[in-house]
């Protein structure tokens, strides 16, 4: 993984876009010492995104799990979004 400043990306965003896009190089940028973003391809961004998914599933499985051990009922979705005004 590559570490730039904000200065570097700014004068040469073109070439470090494509490093990231054809290369499917990972850039960390930092400023003052402090990483604060970071560059991926968009396939890296998918794959998180698929991760993300898999464990609000695995963690909603759970939490039905866990309630109806509990005896509890779960509310319905419609009916929750009415109690929140949505």
């Amino acid at each position: 993984m590559i570490r730039l400043t904000t200065t570097e990306v700014r004068s040469g965003f073109a070439d470090i876009l494509n490093r990231v896009a054809y290369r499917g190089e990972r850039i960390v940028l930092h400023r003052r010492g402090k990483d604060v973003a970071a560059l991926i391809p968009v396939e890296d961004l998918a794959l998180l995104e698929e991760l993300e998914d898999r464990l609000d599933v695995e963690e909603g499985e759970k939490a039905l799990a866990e309630a109806e051990a509990k005896g509890e009922k779960p509310v319905p979705w419609e009916q929750a979004k009415k109690d929140l005004g949505l």
